[in-house]
């Protein structure tokens, strides 16, 4: 996944803006938050079934227009928050592209089921003891 990073790295465009939330004087002039956008739908690097794909799994990370946007503000110096935004975009990819295994249905065991019917038994018999007994008068 690292080498997709790398050859993605040219068609990758970062933008840098004002981070909100307290921080005094810096805060107000620094430009520190980072903003990564990638244009998936013109990508070069990826094909027409891989971009779908990605369209359709990431699709409340991407606009209308098919442009994937990831952003970052926890760092203080904008360096720490591309590094912050290459790390999520790198997070997502793996994501997106693995194959979910298919779920092989298997039976419980024949002591689990053993057991389950054991313990409805025990609690049936508990249920029964409460009851008040009908005497005889």
């Amino acid at each position: 996944m690292i080498k997709l990073i790398e050859s993605l790295k040219k068609e990758l465009r970062f933008s840098a803006s004002r981070s909100s939330g307290p921080g005094g004087q810096h805060v107000n002039k620094v430009n520190t938050r980072v903003t990564l956008s990638w244009d998936i739908v013109n990508s070069t690097i990826l094909g027409q079934d891989q971009k779908s794909m990605l369209l359709q799994k990431l699709k409340s990370k991407v606009t209308l227009e098919g442009i994937l946007m990831i952003s970052s503000q926890t760092g203080r110096s904008q360096l720490a928050n591309k590094q912050d935004t290459i790390r999520k975009l790198d997070e997502l990819l793996k994501k997106a592209f693995l194959k979910k295994k298919k779920r092989k249905p298997t039976k419980p065991s024949k002591g689990a089921v053993l057991k389950r019917l054991d313990q409805k038994k025990k609690h049936s018999e508990k249920k029964i003891r409460r009851k008040k007994l009908d005497r005889l008068s």
